[in-house]
C-alpha cells in the first residue's frame, strides 16, 4: 500500500482508468464477436448491423488510447472483409 498522499490518489486514478478502459475493452470485443457470430451464422443484415456497432466501438477506444489508432484500423479493416465476403458469397 501506498505511504505518500500522492501516490494514493495516483492508484485511485490508475483503477478509475482501467475501470474505463475495461468497460470500452468489453464493448468493442463484445461487438466483434458478435459481428463474427453472425458471419458465421451466415446471416448478413445481422453482420452489417453488427459491423457498424463494431467500428463505433473500435473508433471510440481508438480515441480514448484504449487501443492505438491503427489497431482499430487492422480490426475494421478484416471484420469488413469477413462480412463483404458473406454479402458477395450471399448473392452469387
Amino acid at each position: 500500500m501506498p505511504i505518500k498522499a500522492s501516490a494514493k490518489k495516483y492508484m485511485r486514478a490508475s483503477a478509475r482508468r482501467a475501470a474505463r478502459n475495461r468497460i470500452i475493452r468489453g464493448l468493442f470485443r463484445g461487438a466483434i464477436k458478435q459481428t463474427r457470430r453472425a458471419i458465421s451464422n451466415g446471416a448478413v443484415d445481422e453482420a452489417q448491423q453488427w459491423m457498424r456497432t463494431s467500428q463505433k466501438a473500435l473508433d471510440k477506444a481508438a480515441q480514448k488510447g484504449v487501443i492505438k489508432k491503427n489497431t482499430a484500423a487492422r480490426l475494421k479493416h478484416r471484420l469488413n472483409a469477413a462480412v463483404k465476403a458473406l454479402a458477395l458469397g450471399q448473392k452469387n
